[in-house]
């Protein structure tokens, strides 16, 4: 196991794949930004860990609420606040908050390219993280509906990624998803996804623990 995260703590220390494999999982159509200065900042957490024979990661089906994101699917993580010294503090403060998750067992490994979501004007900064064991995961009902805990290998799996037609803003736009025990993950997670899984190609790691 500390083999597997020390090779790809050392993937993350090359150059990135950046915005081409993100493109890849993007829906035909994004907006781009207005107003540079109004940009918000935010975190979210990829946190890599063992679990039946597999490596997992863990995401978030948020809670219905009046918002752009509401109901979607994503990564643990959110926004920056001002007593937070760093974009990874916030992302492992959200996780906390969102999944339950002792940051006391979790280290940072690494950072992708961060990413603009034009709908919310929000430069979300995704970090990986890694635990030697699988958290004791208890989520906050009243940001998230519950936990979509899936191995690498079913992101990996090319029958899990589709496309789809959603009409967002009055335009019918297609839109590639991974579907994952029947959740359909797109827009900036499957971008993420898209970049972080070609880390995972590029470190040459198998799933098998």
């Amino acid at each position: 196991m500390n083999n597997l995260f020390l090779r790809l703590e050392e993937e993350f220390s090359k150059p990135l794949p950046g915005a081409e494999a993100q493109r890849r999982m993007s829906p035909s159509l994004r907006r781009q930004v207005q107003n540079q200065e109004s940009v918000k900042k935010g975190g979210v957490l990829i946190l890599l860990y063992p679990y039946r024979d597999n490596l997992y990661t863990v995401l978030i089906k948020r809670a219905e609420y009046e918002g752009i994101h509401s109901g979607q699917v994503s990564f643990p993580g959110g926004m920056y606040e001002k007593g937070d010294h760093s974009l990874a503090y916030t992302a492992m403060r959200e996780a906390m908050e969102e999944t339950g998750m002792s940051p006391v067992t979790v280290t940072v490994i690494g950072q992708l390219t961060p990413l603009h979501i034009p709908v919310s004007n929000i430069l979300v900064f995704p970090f990986a993280a890694v635990s030697h064991r699988r958290p004791d995961f208890v989520h906050d009902p009243s940001e998230v509906q519950y936990l979509i805990e899936t191995p690498i290998s079913e992101l990996l799996n090319p029958q899990n990624c589709k496309t789809k037609i959603m009409h967002i803003l009055g335009e019918a736009i297609e839109v590639p998803y991974f579907d994952i025990q029947d959740n359909h993950i797109w827009g900036a997670t499957a971008m993420i996804i898209s970049e972080f899984l070609e880390v995972i190609r590029n470190s040459g790691v198998k799933f098998a623990l």
